[in-house]
């Protein structure tokens, strides 16, 4: 009997709310028959807009939710108040396993109180990191903390680097990934505290491949698989990489307008230049997981449209199949637990 992965989806969530999260969850049951959707969110709204498309019935399932966390609210507050929420209602469904993910491009803030308030840490972890792939000439690499713990200790990043290196090698793929830590140089006497903080105990911890420091512009070239930091810096990262591709695209696109030459140019390397810009879509490789949780809470960016939701579906599928959750239970909760009794 096939295995179905159940995954919930805030309906509700995100500047593009409903239109684009509901044509994402019915691509994604188009496209794969192991899988089920729970579409949550206000019943009315959401089945008007499944109406327009044809699909599996029994893939895509609506869970009522009538109220909104919006992104100005204050999360604690949101989070507590707003239990009929589809944010609160989808974690829950989370925390009484009646779903394998949650998948939401809602309130950033909401998200991250959700998952350690409802769905909860897993014993042992410090604290859940958000984990987003970005592009790089390589391919991809996981970028840890992007936005979850801005003031983090050594030991959080210790652990960061060795669940962001289960994740890339258990769901993208990548044998023994390399680690590195964001710094302003490479030498290793460089750094604010933190970085020279944990910059030792990353370098004598055996469950990683640590390669040192990396400079932020050596990040778009692959010098690493994971990247790791805090939030803080992790957030100014993402965001100036973001921000850096929509424009270069708008530039080059610009230019290849601005002449009749030049728009002769671009119609003979159209299909090359698409291939290249599409290895540096991020909505391709899905949402940011928050990785240490007692379940998959997904974050997606507020501004993502269908395929993002889709490619964010079929990622919770990759996380479940791999049993990400209990390759970190074993492989850092209960080995951290081990060496700390020996030490006793």
């Amino acid at each position: 009997m096939q295995d179905v992965t159940k995954i919930a989806v805030d309906a509700m969530g995100g500047d593009n709310a409903p239109g684009e999260i509901v044509k994402g969850a019915v691509d994604a049951v188009l496209g794969r028959e192991d899988i089920k959707v729970f579409l949550v969110g206000q019943e009315d709204v959401v089945k008007e807009e499944l109406e327009k498309y044809n699909y599996p019935k029994e893939q895509i399932e609506v869970i009522h939710a009538e109220e909104v966390i919006e992104t100005a609210e204050p999360p604690v507050n949101a989070v507590r108040k707003k239990k009929q929420s589809s944010i609160v209602i989808g974690m829950n469904l989370v925390k009484q396993k009646e779903v394998d993910a949650f998948v939401s491009a809602g309130s950033s803030g909401a998200i991250l109180v959700g998952g350690q308030v409802i769905v909860g840490r897993i014993k042992g972890i410090e604290r859940p990191p958000l984990a987003p792939l970005i592009p790089t000439e390589k391919g991809v690499s996981l970028l840890i903390d992007c936005g979850a713990n801005v003031d983090a200790r050594a030991s959080h990043l210790v652990q960061f680097a060795k669940m962001g290196s289960l994740y890339m090698e258990h769901v993208v793929g990548i044998k023994n990934p390399r680690v590195a830590i964001v710094n302003i140089g490479a030498e290793e006497e460089k750094g604010n505290a933190l970085v020279k903080e944990t910059f030792p105990l990353l370098k004598e911890c055996e469950d990683i491949n640590f390669v040192g420091s990396i400079e932020a512009r050596e990040i778009p070239h692959g010098e690493a698989d994971v990247i790791l930091c805090e939030a803080f810096v992790g957030n100014v990262i993402l965001k100036l990489y973001e921000g850096l591709s929509s424009t270069l695209i708008g530039v080059i696109k610009k230019g290849m307008m601005s002449t009749l030459r030049s728009k002769i140019g671009a119609a003979l390397a159209l299909p090359a230049l698409k291939g290249t810009l599409k290895t540096f879509d991020a909505t391709q490789y899905g949402g940011a997981p928050l990785l240490g949780l007692n379940g998959l809470v997904v974050k997606t960016h507020g501004s993502a449209k269908a395929k993002e939701i889709t490619n964010s579906i079929y990622q919770c599928v990759t996380f479940k199949e791999q049993d990400i959750n209990g390759k970190i239970k074993k492989n850092i909760v209960n080995k951290e637990s081990d060496e700390n009794r020996k030490e006793l």
